[in-house]
């Protein structure tokens, strides 16, 4: 198939919440995802770079998205070069050297209303 999308994503809001609900299970953690489909034959070599308010960037994390297949990163999960932070304000730029669609999903466990939200990321490039 024909690769989609771009090589450059930028998601200019993300925080992740330290409390879950009582006795949440990993399903049901506060969490930052990053949904990356590569539609193409080619694997994508995937950089994120987070950014803050207050101090340099962190970054990159990389990983890769094996051809006709879609990883769902946590940004939680991240931790190689240093855990993306708890209750603080954030921003990350995701690049690929093949074309990727990037859709931005959290979910907030800290009351019992649950609530998801979801968008695409902006393609830069």
């Amino acid at each position: 198939m024909e690769a989609i999308g771009k090589r450059r994503w930028v998601i200019a809001e993300g925080f992740i919440p330290s409390e879950s609900m009582v006795n949440a299970n990993d399903a049901l953690l506060s969490h930052e995802t990053a949904c990356i489909l590569n539609c193409g034959d080619d694997p994508a070599k995937v950089a994120i770079t987070v950014f803050f308010s207050d101090r340099d960037p962190v970054g990159p994390f990389s990983l890769t998205v094996e051809p006709r297949r879609t990883a769902h990163v946590r940004f939680n999960d991240l931790e190689d070069p240093e855990p993306v932070p708890r209750d603080t304000d954030y921003a990350s730029v995701i690049e690929s050297d093949v074309p990727i669609v990037v859709q931005h999903t959290r979910l907030d466990s800290r009351a019992a209303e649950i609530a998801v939200m979801t968008t695409m990321a902006y393609p830069g490039a």
